[in-house]
């Protein structure tokens, strides 16, 4: 109930009135049944931006320290990620993100959508990075298309380490759904995780026009220049708008 006042009377007009998205490719994500929505990580406001524009319920998982934080902000932070469903997550690994993975299964095993980051973590420094195969183990799981979403300018609207948001339209594209059905059966086969995994951070790549790194984000050096793999321009899908293992 909360979720849908916030989305729909308290915070989402406001969010539109400011931020004016520019949003394309909303009817690549199915009207009903399980849905997986893959979406590069540039700013915590990735997390408010893709729900709202999406007409369904969409579950997302979160760091764990968005839900321990201390006085007046972290309480905020703390109802704001309860009341919008986001699950929390330690991302130490282990059986933490693997209870994480099994919430986010079970909402697809209920025909709901489920929203990941196969990044993990948001890029370090506007490049999209090797994805964990998280999302591939669901997608084999669950049978669920996966909806390439990608962020282009969240990162520009709010950079890592700032409260405020600038005010900018911000730009989204959601691509065409990604069918593995082709690979079912092959749960647990890590090369397979591997292929699917590439498959998505590839559209993502090519929606984004970001440079690709293939190493994973949470473990780049910042002392280190990490190799570029790959750069692209956007598709005409993603092109820019005046105005695990």
């Amino acid at each position: 109930m909360f979720y849908w006042l916030l989305k729909y009377v308290v915070l989402g007009p406001v969010l539109r009135l400011i931020f004016r998205p520019d949003v394309r490719g909303r009817e690549n994500v199915p009207a009903e049944g399980p849905v997986i929505l893959a979406c590069n990580h540039l700013s915590f406001s990735d997390s408010i931006f893709t729900p709202l524009m999406v007409d369904r319920r969409v579950t997302f998982v979160a760091k764990a320290e968005y839900f321990t934080g201390k006085g007046i902000k972290g309480w905020l932070m703390r109802h704001f990620f309860l009341a919008t469903g986001t699950i929390p997550v330690d991302r130490s690994g282990g059986k933490a993100a693997q209870a994480a993975l099994d919430t986010l299964l079970r909402v697809l095993r209920e025909g709901g959508i489920a929203g990941i980051y196969p990044e993990g973590t948001r890029s370090p420094d506007g490049r999209l990075y090797r994805g964990k195969t998280g999302v591939a183990r669901l997608a084999l799981e669950s049978g669920a298309p996966v909806v390439p979403v990608a962020l282009l300018n969240t990162d520009e609207i709010q950079p890592t380490g700032t409260m405020i948001p600038k005010v900018k339209r911000v730009r989204m594209r959601f691509g065409k759904p990604l069918d593995f059905s082709r690979y079912a059966g092959s749960r647990g086969d890590r090369f397979v995780e591997r292929a699917i995994t590439d498959e998505i951070m590839y559209e993502l790549m090519t929606m984004t026009g970001r440079e690709y790194v293939d190493v994973y984000a949470s473990k780049l050096k910042t002392s280190i220049e990490a190799p570029v793999v790959a750069k692209t321009e956007p598709s005409p899908l993603g092109a820019a708008t005046p105005g695990d293992r």
